[in-house]
C-alpha cells in the first residue's frame, strides 16, 4: 500500500508537471507576462540613458485600437528593437531572422522577449517550413491589437537609406486580410529611426511613424490577381514612405559623398532632432537636382568633398569642428567644462571601471561595429545595477548620510557623465586640431557648399 501511494504521488507530479507544460505552451506570445511586465521599466530607462536625446514623432498617424504592422528601416542591430520599445508603453512583439534562435535557450529567451523568428532560403528548406508557425502567430497577435513590428530589409546596414525588402511582412498582412480584414482593418506603419551616430554610445535617436497604409483598401480597390505583383505594389509603397521620414540617400557610389555634404552642412545648427532631419532631408535634394542639373560640376565636388573627407579623417578631426566660424572660442569653454568636471570625471572612471573597461575588450574583439552600441548597452545593463547597489552601500557605511545621499545621487549619473566627458574630449581635442589647420580649413573653404546649397 505505501508504494502504491509512492507511485501514485509520482504519477500525480507528472501530470501536473505535463500539464503546466501544456499551459505554458498554449500561451500566447503576446500575452501579458510577470516577469515581463517587471523588467520592462528598467529595460525602457536603460535604452533612454543610452541616448543624450531622444525624440519620438508621428504618433498621431497611429490607428487607435486596429491590426497595426509596423514596417522599420534596420540600421543599428538590437538597438533598433529597444528604441522603439521604449517609444511608448503599448505591449508590443518583434519578427527576427531565424538563424538566431538555433539554440533551444536562446530561443527560449527570445520567445521570453516577444520576438518570433522568420526563416530565409539561405536558412535550408527545412527551417523555411517553420515560418507558417511564426506567421500563424504574427497574424494572431495583430488580431489582438498587438502591435507587431518588422524589418523588412532583413538585416540591418548602418546607411541612411534602405535595402530591398522581403516578402514576410506584405504575407502576414495579406493573411491577416483574407481572414479578418472585413471586420478589422489591416494597416501597415510606415516607420524610421535615424541615429545622430550609429557607432558612439550616448549619441541620438529618433523615431518617425508615418501615415498609415491601409492593406484593406488596397485590396478592395487593385484589379490585380496576382498576388506576387500586389506584394511588390506594396513594397514601393512601404519604401517611398519610409523613405520620407528619415534622411534618406539614394545608395549608390555617390552616397558617401552626399552624407559628407549633409553632415557638413547641418551637424550644428540649432533645433531639435526633428527639425535636423528635414534640413537634412533638404540638403540632400538641393544636391540630388545639382547632380542632375550639373553632372560633370556635380562629379568633381564629390571628389574634392571626398578628398577633405579623407585628410580630416586622416588627422582625426570630427565634422563637427568645421561647422565651427571660431574653432578657437570653441575649443576654450569645452576646456572650462572640461576642468570644472575633472573631479566628477576622475571619480566616475574609478568607480564605473568595470562597466566601460569590460565595455572596451568586447567592443575591441567585434568583427562588426554596428554591434558597438549594442555591448554598450548590454554591459552597462547588467553591471551598473551592481555597481550602484555597491557604492551606494559602501557610502552609507563610511559617510553621514546626508554626505551618503548626495555621493549616491552622484554616483546615479556616473557612468553617463563619464562616456559625455569622453565624447566632449575628444570634440575639444578635434576643435583644437582644427583651430590650427590653416591648410585643410583652407580646403573646406574652397568647397563653398553654404553658397551652393
Amino acid at each position: 500500500m505505501i508504494w502504491l501511494k509512492k507511485r501514485t504521488n509520482v504519477n500525480e507530479k507528472y501530470v501536473l508537471l505535463s500539464f503546466n507544460f501544456a499551459i505554458q505552451m498554449a500561451k500566447k506570445i503576446q500575452d501579458s507576462d510577470f516577469w515581463y511586465s517587471f523588467f520592462l521599466p528598467y529595460v525602457n530607462w536603460q535604452t533612454r540613458r543610452s541616448y543624450r536625446r531622444f525624440e519620438v514623432h508621428g504618433k498621431e498617424n497611429l490607428p487607435k485600437d486596429k491590426a497595426t504592422i509596423f514596417g522599420v528601416n534596420h540600421s543599428n542591430t538590437l538597438m533598433d528593437a529597444l528604441v522603439l520599445l521604449s517609444s511608448d508603453n503599448i505591449k508590443k512583439v518583434f519578427i527576427a531572422r531565424g538563424d538566431i534562435f538555433k539554440n533551444p535557450t536562446v530561443a527560449k529567451i527570445l520567445h521570453f522577449l516577444r520576438i518570433l523568428p522568420i526563416f530565409r532560403i539561405r536558412n535550408g528548406v527545412a527551417a523555411v517550413r517553420q515560418n507558417d508557425d511564426s506567421l500563424n502567430k504574427a497574424v494572431d497577435v495583430i488580431h489582438d491589437h498587438v502591435d507587431l513590428y518588422l524589418f523588412p530589409e532583413g538585416m540591418h546596414r548602418t546607411k541612411h537609406s534602405l535595402m530591398r525588402m522581403g516578402k514576410g511582412l506584405f504575407h502576414i498582412a495579406i493573411d491577416a486580410n483574407k481572414q479578418f480584414g472585413d471586420e478589422n482593418p489591416i494597416y501597415i506603419i510606415p516607420t524610421a529611426i535615424e541615429y545622430g551616430d550609429y557607432f558612439r554610445f550616448r549619441s541620438t535617436a529618433m523615431i518617425n511613424f508615418g501615415p498609415a497604409i491601409n492593406v484593406t483598401e488596397f485590396f478592395k480597390h487593385t484589379t490585380e490577381e496576382n498576388e506576387a505583383v500586389n506584394i511588390n505594389h506594396l513594397k514601393d509603397m512601404l519604401h517611398n514612405e519610409i523613405a520620407k521620414l528619415f534622411t534618406y540617400i539614394p545608395d549608390n557610389e555617390d552616397y558617401d559623398a552626399i552624407w559628407e555634404i549633409v553632415k557638413m552642412k547641418n551637424e550644428k545648427r540649432a533645433g531639435g532632432l526633428y527639425k535636423k532631419m528635414l534640413r537634412n532631408r533638404e540638403t540632400v535634394s538641393k544636391v540630388l537636382n545639382f547632380k542632375e542639373e550639373k553632372p560633370e560640376e556635380a562629379q568633381k565636388l564629390f571628389e574634392r568633398v571626398m578628398a577633405f573627407a579623407h585628410e580630416r579623417e586622416r588627422q582625426k578631426i570630427s565634422v563637427t569642428s568645421t561647422a565651427k566660424k571660431y574653432p578657437l572660442l570653441n575649443s576654450l569653454w569645452k576646456l572650462a567644462v572640461l576642468l570644472t568636471g575633472l573631479p566628477y570625471f576622475v571619480a566616475s572612471a574609478v568607480v564605473t571601471l568595470p562597466i566601460w573597461l569590460i565595455t572596451l575588450i568586447i567592443r575591441g574583439k567585434l568583427k562588426d561595429p554596428a554591434f558597438g552600441n549594442t555591448v554598450s548597452y548590454g554591459v552597462r545593463f547588467v553591471l551598473f545595477p551592481l555597481v550602484f547597489v555597491a557604492g551606494t552601500i559602501v557610502l552609507f557605511c563610511n559617510l553621514p548620510w546626508i554626505w551618503a545621499l548626495c555621493g549616491t545621487v552622484l554616483l546615479f549619473f556616473s557612468y553617463s557623465l563619464f562616456v559625455d566627458y569622453c565624447e566632449l574630449s575628444r570634440r575639444w581635442i578635434s576643435d583644437v586640431r582644427w583651430t590650427f589647420k590653416t591648410r585643410l580649413r583652407k580646403q573646406y573653404e574652397a568647397l563653398n557648399l553654404n553658397k551652393l546649397f
